[in-house]
This record gives C-alpha cells, structure tokens and sequence, in this order.
C-alpha cells in the first residue's frame, strides 16, 4: 500500500512549503501541481489518480487542494471508494471509510465550497465599489494621454503606421490601435 501525497497551489507565487511539511512522513510520493483548482485540465491530479491501485491512498493537506466544489468532492470520493483507494485530508483527521467520517466530509466539502463562493462574492463587490469611486483596475496604461494623441495624429496624417509606433514605445499593435479607439471614446466632444 503506497500513500501518494497531492499538493497544489494556484500560482507560481504561491508557496507549497506548508503543504510539504504537513505531508513529511504521511506520504511515500509526492506529486506538486501549479494550477487553479477550478480548470478544467489537472494533468498531475489525473495522473496520479490513474496511478492508485487498490489499497492505496491518496493523501492531500487540505480539502480544497484537491476538489472544485460538493458535488466534484463526492464525485472523487466514490470513485476511488469503488477503486478500493482511500483518500486522507491531513488537517481534518477524517476517516472517509466510515459513515461518520463521510458526513464530516461532506460538512467540510459544504464549508470548502462556500468560503470558495463568498470570497469569489466579497471580490466582485470589492471591485465594483472601486469602480464606482473611479478608481483605475487594472495594468497601468502604457502611454499617457498626449503619447496616444500623438500617435492618433501621426497615423491619421498617413505619418506613421500603427506597428511603427508600436514598436517605438515596446507594444502590440494591436494594444495600440485599442488604447486610441477607448481614448477617442473618452475624449469629450
């Protein structure tokens, strides 16, 4: 019987160092995964999941490491019940052999799913009230006011292409072209 250890983090900037220790000594592999938990794709969760044979366990930190949501939680759980793999959550101490320890399980997987959604809620509000003070979101623009200008009335003069001043100023075209539609937008008439 092997415990493979699961670990992921959703950006590069984040650290797996708490995930690592938790996991010393509980697991015989560890395999590490930089991806958001919600894609669509997790190619080191599916291949260690097609790894596991019966007697196995797979062994994560924490419960949002590995599932995206309840229903995804439960879908995993029965499939590796049916598989004869065990499956561990370090932090939580849950035994999801037992009934009690799969109603635990699903409390868990309820309170992972809607700290998930609350903070998904709190941000969206965090960002319209911003908006609404006016405040800028975003990468800062790249030009000011008078460089677009100015690179408005160059092509329109036939002076410049756009990829020329693009390239002047270490841009895309393309990222030209729109800056100067949303700036001729904004321009009061």
């Amino acid at each position: 019987m092997k415990k493979i250890g699961y670990l992921r983090v959703s950006t590069s900037d984040q650290r797996l160092d708490r995930q690592i220790d938790g996991l010393k000594g509980l697991c015989d592999e560890y395999y590490l995964e930089v991806l958001s938990a919600v894609s669509r794709k997790r190619p080191v969760y599916e291949s260690v999941i097609s790894q596991l044979k019966p007697g196995d366990a797979l062994v994560v930190w924490d419960f949002d490491r590995a599932f995206r949501s309840v229903a995804d939680a439960f879908i995993e759980l029965d499939a590796l019940r049916a598989r004869g793999v065990k499956f561990h959550i370090a932090t939580l101490q849950i035994d999801t052999e037992t009934a009690n320890g799969r109603y635990h399980y699903g409390q868990m997987s309820l309170n992972a799913q809607y700290e998930r959604e609350k903070l998904i809620e709190r941000t969206k509000e965090g960002l319209a009230a911003a908006r609404r003070r006016g405040v800028r979101l975003g990468r800062p623009p790249k030009l000011t006011p008078v460089q677009l200008f100015d690179a408005h009335c160059r092509i329109a003069a036939g002076v410049a292409k756009p990829a020329q001043i693009a390239t002047e100023h270490g841009m895309a075209p393309w990222s030209l072209t729109r800056a100067i539609n949303r700036s001729l937008k904004e321009a009061p008439n």
